[in-house]
């Protein structure tokens, strides 16, 4: 059973809940530690522990089946937290997709295949999964979804064309996305990258819940 960290307001009564995916050889103690910095305090915040650390055992460039079962199961385990939430009765547009590196790749992956109107899905280093040609020919619609896309334009792990490519992607599937290139930076997430996603979240922003834009 997947452990799970949970900061915040129980997600029925909160304004957006956010599902934060920690980078490989990390915890969910490691990124839930950005849910202070990212959101206010009425944002209740999820994040699941990847067995042995890791979602899937190879680079998320290398053929999708050399990650098999991993990848997959690591899928099902982010669309059986979105059900639970749905359960709870939170709509998807009050639900967050956020990730670092690993996590952001598949957030991303996720929201790609589930693309629907959420939140807002938010990528720190990280771009969608499978080698090089990979058809991304995905079904449904994003519906104005705002995304944001952050990564180094030296990133050791994830290419530039890869974080490129993703953001077309997903702006032909409706999402209005955010990307942001950093000359020179680490595999990190950086303060600019925090103010993005703080400013996505903000109680400012359009109310995700339609029945209170009505």
């Amino acid at each position: 059973m997947t452990t799970m960290l949970r900061v915040g307001p129980p997600p029925p009564q909160a304004r957006l809940t956010a599902i934060l995916v920690h980078g490989r050889g990390a915890s969910a103690a490691d990124i839930i530690g950005l849910a202070p910095e990212i959101a206010a305090a009425d944002v209740a915040f999820v994040a699941p522990d990847a067995p042995e650390r890791t979602w899937y055992p190879y680079s998320f460039l290398v053929p999708m089946d050399r990650n098999e079962p991993y990848l997959s199961r690591s899928l099902d385990l982010l669309g059986g937290i979105v059900r639970d939430l749905e359960g709870q009765g939170v709509d998807r547009r009050r639900i967050v997709l956020a990730g670092f590196s690993q996590g952001a790749c598949l957030s991303l992956e996720f929201a790609a295949r589930n693309a629907e109107r959420y939140g807002a899905v938010i990528a720190f280093s990280g771009g969608l999964i499978g080698p090089p040609g990979t058809p991304r020919d995905y079904a449904g619609t994003f519906d104005g979804t705002p995304v944001f896309i952050g990564c180094s334009d030296v990133d050791p792990h994830i290419p530039l064309m890869r974080v490129h490519e993703s953001t077309s992607v997903l702006r032909r599937m409706g999402a209005a996305v955010d990307e942001r290139i950093y000359p020179g930076m680490g595999h990190l997430v950086s303060p600019d990258e925090i103010q993005a996603a703080a400013a996505l979240l903000a109680p400012t922003a359009r109310d995700p819940d339609p029945r209170r834009n009505r």
